[in-house]
């Protein structure tokens, strides 16, 4: 028979299935986290050595500018960059999942393969929520605390802390920043593993992601609280924390991500019959 009059199509791809997770999947993902980090520190201490002094950085950078009263935002809004620095953890989890070798090369250039230019895009979105929530800082201290140049940190922290005005700009910025964060963990904790993982644009990483955290809103907020609060701890002590929570949050949500997301199901490629011109009527 002729396969005259016949073509193939190539559907389009399926969005990614989501699953519901537990409690206790959040703690499974947590301990083999710890076993990534522990097989391969090398590259966890790495990837954190990186991103805590990029914050040291950034916080030198504010009091360098005569900013030294926004080194603890700078500072806060700094860990929003976190998933992005993690794409080379991802990576590494993933390789030890598929049983192939740990070597630098690979997984360095992961973040420069074939969805380069979305993790760019993702990098890009997480930038410029960082970028915005420095700019509601300052507007925030315009409303409640004027236009009043402050000398050091210190004057900062007393203002702050032992005024109405400052305690009411305190408890905004905190509100604010919460809400940043929230936005920030819901478009970034599946969207970049994702990337990693599967030919995808970025836009449709990040609706997959708000779908992971509204499916199981309860788990995923905890999660959130978790990362929080383990940033806060290490960062608190100058950073000095971070080579060691970062690789371990990094691998862990790679295995959430395994838990939330199903594997990619094989795409059949179908075929549609058409009409010949000498049968057409």
């Amino acid at each position: 028979m002729s396969d005259e009059g016949e073509h193939t199509v190539s559907p389009l791809k399926p969005e990614p299935v989501v699953r519901s997770i537990t409690p206790a999947e959040i703690l499974d993902a947590l301990a083999a986290g710890l076993r990534d980090f522990r097989a391969a520190p090398q590259f966890g201490l790495f990837f954190g050595a990186i991103y805590a002094f990029g914050g040291l950085f950034v916080v030198w950078g504010a009091f360098i500018a005569g900013l030294g009263y926004l080194a603890y935002p700078a500072a806060a809004g700094f860990a929003l960059l976190g998933p992005f620095v993690a794409v080379g953890l991802y990576e590494v989890s993933r390789r030890r999942e598929a049983g192939l070798p740990l070597a630098w090369g690979p997984i360095l250039s992961s973040m420069f393969a074939q969805s380069a230019r979305e993790f760019g895009w993702m990098a890009f979105v997480t930038l410029f929520i960082f970028v915005i929530w420095m700019y509601q800082i300052r507007m925030l201290l315009a409303i409640f605390l004027g236009f009043k140049p402050f000398a050091s940190l210190q004057e900062f922290v007393t203002v702050v802390t032992g005024t109405p005005e400052g305690l009411m700009f305190l408890a905004a910025g905190h509100i604010d920043g919460a809400v940043l964060s929230l936005v920030v963990f819901s478009l970034t904790v599946v969207s970049f593993p994702l990337l990693l993982e599967r030919d995808v644009d970025f836009v449709t990483a990040m609706i997959t992601s708000v779908r992971a955290v509204t499916k199981s809103p309860g788990p995923m907020l905890a999660w959130g609280a978790i990362v929080v609060a383990l940033l806060v701890l290490a960062i608190v002590p100058a950073f000095a924390g971070l080579p060691v929570v970062l690789p371990v949050l990094g691998h862990t949500t790679w295995h959430l991500y395994r838990r939330l997301v199903a594997p990619e199901a094989p795409i059949a490629e179908t075929t549609t019959a058409v009409p010949d011109a000498g049968t057409a009527a």
